[in-house]
């Protein structure tokens, strides 16, 4: 009995089983619990930055890719986009990266407060080094989030390199068993952006028969590696509010005559800094003492550029020229109690230290204000320029220790003043520390690359909310450059930001392999539905001892 029913699961071996595992394998695909939906990911990601600065090239040349990713102790060659930690690359393999790898991806800290000293350091350095020189290969930079921390660490566990196992029979099996991701970018070939920087003035005009002008100024964009993410709270958020919360304490006094001071005050905004080589500053002199009527710079004691000074309750003076004895400058050194850093104007530097130097080569006093101590610092450009409470009340601090000097050598004040004066002087010159720190926060949560700020509307944005209260005390003028089209002195480039996406993969050498096991596979099921017939007759032969009956 029972042998006639194997003789019935011997026919559907050689007849229709072939057929039926054709419908039964699709229907088994779709029935898989495995989503592929989930072994794919979408993420916001910001390129580094790109500009050409008196045509030579600086930053990443290029923004799409399609690569395998790697970690930074496995990748090999062009076919791989390096992932790592922005805290973990060194120099030296961000110039290997450079110069062989395809793409390279980099995860921000998760929170930059809780970075040590040291590693701060080395983020700045990395950054100063990275934008030195142009990048041909596609470099973004990422937030950090869950999903990037496990395909960090998922690839530096995988593709075991043979000096990490025991065997090359470990390696390989490593290699196969382990999970690959493909990281795509697809953007739009880079293109030169519509750039138009700004600068805002205003006046507050001295008693009447002066023409003595004393320059306030400051430039409010930000400069890091990445522009959608370059908030600069220090450099030079810091100096903007300064000069604004300075022109609302000399707006006060200026308003009525019997108090208001004999020089004029010129407050000026800049929306293009040290990072395109104060270009703003340089239209806006070129526009002012070029024209016919430069009445407004006519006779200028000094120009006090204001920046990064909120990182320390110390400041500096940068200067040109040491002081003069009895100068104005002299003076206000004295009032504030500060070190003087000297250094001389080099022309043939790509940029210049500091934004008084516009000044000073058009031969006008002029000095810096900042708490830095060097123009070299890495701290002016870099994506940790973050606001904190702490720097919050120095910014406050300072503020109050500038307007005092700066009214002292106004109306020409001394340290021998009456109780009643002192206490007018004092209360004149109260800064609104609420609004400081409101400003400050407000300028360091908004990314101000010139990428940003001077590619949209001057009616639009940061430099729209500057003009807008800058007015409240003055007449504001709004002055928009052009950049010379045939020989520009900068050039900025798009885009700024793209969509990443991951899917997780495995290796080519794992297609390989499983094509040569389903091939195996196949062909002993083809065998043994082929033989099966063959093996029932032998198996009942010594069963039954006769062969079977057909």
């Amino acid at each position: 009995m029972w042998l006639d029913e194997a003789d019935g699961f011997a026919e559907i071996f050689r007849g229709y089983l072939p057929y039926y595992l054709l419908v039964a394998l699709p229907i088994f695909i779709i029935m898989s619990p495995v989503n592929p939906v989930a072994a794919s990911h979408e993420f916001s990601v910001y390129r580094m930055q790109q500009y050409d600065l008196h045509t030579v090239p600086h930053g990443c040349r290029s923004a799409s890719f399609n690569l395998e990713g790697r970690s930074l102790t496995s990748w090999s060659t062009s076919r791989h986009c390096v992932v790592a930690r922005v805290q973990d690359i060194t120099i030296d393999q961000f110039m290997e990266i450079r110069a062989k790898a395809g793409a390279l991806l980099l995860v921000l800290p998760k929170n930059d407060t809780m970075l040590t000293t040291e590693e701060k350091e080395h983020i700045q350095l990395l950054e100063m080094a990275m934008i030195q020189q142009e990048v041909n290969a596609p470099v973004y930079f990422a937030q950090w989030s869950p999903d990037f921390e496990d395909i960090i660490r998922d690839l530096q566990h995988s593709f075991i390199t043979d000096d990490r196992s025991g065997t090359a029979l470990e390696a390989m099996l490593n290699t196969v068993s382990s999970n690959g991701y493909q990281i795509v970018v697809t953007a739009p070939t880079p293109q030169k952006m519509d750039s138009k920087p700004v600068t805002l003035h205003g006046k507050l005009v001295g008693r009447s028969g002066s023409a003595n002008t004393i320059v306030i100024a400051a430039h409010y964009d930000s400069n890091a590696i990445v522009p959608e993410l370059s908030q600069g709270a220090d450099s030079n958020a810091s100096g903007a509010v300064a000069v604004l919360e300075l022109a609302r304490i000399f707006s006060r006094l200026y308003s009525l005559a019997s108090v208001r001071g004999a020089p004029s005050l010129l407050f000026m905004l800049t929306s293009v800094g040290h990072s395109l080589n104060y270009f703003s500053a340089k239209k806006w002199l070129e526009e002012q003492m070029d024209s016919t009527d430069a009445s407004l710079l006519q006779d200028v004691s000094f120009v006090m550029c204001l920046d990064s000074i909120s990182s320390s309750p110390t400041l500096n003076m940068h200067v040109s020229k040491p002081p003069k004895p009895g100068g104005a400058a002299h003076s206000i050194r004295s009032r504030l109690g500060v070190a003087v850093n000297h250094k001389k104007i080099n022309l043939a530097d790509e940029l210049l230290a500091w934004q008084h130097e516009r000044f000073s080569i058009r031969r006008m006093t002029a000095f810096t204000l900042s708490s830095l101590q060097t123009h070299k610092h890495p701290s002016r450009s870099t994506i940790l320029d973050n606001h904190s409470e702490a720097h919050a009340q120095n910014l406050v601090d300072n503020i109050a220790l500038i307007a005092r000097a700066l009214a002292s050598h106004i109306y020409n004040l001394t340290d021998e003043v009456s109780d009643e004066d002192a206490g007018l002087y004092d209360d004149a010159l109260t800064v609104d520390e609420a609004s400081i720190k409101h400003w400050y926060k407000y300028l360091s949560s908004q990314p101000r690359s010139p990428h940003i700020i001077t590619v949209s509307p001057p009616t639009a944005g940061v430099t729209a909310a500057l003009e807008r209260t800058l007015s409240r005390y003055m007449d504001v003028t709004v002055s928009i450059h052009a950049v010379d089209k045939r020989e520009p002195e900068y050039t900025l480039y798009s885009p700024t930001g793209a969509i990443l996406y991951v899917y997780s993969v495995k290796p080519a050498v794992f297609d390989l392999i499983l094509t040569v096991a389903i091939a195996a596979y196949l062909t002993l099921v083809y065998f043994a539905i082929q033989l099966f017939p063959r093996f029932y007759e032998e198996y009942a032969k010594v069963v039954t001892g006769k062969s079977k009956v057909q």
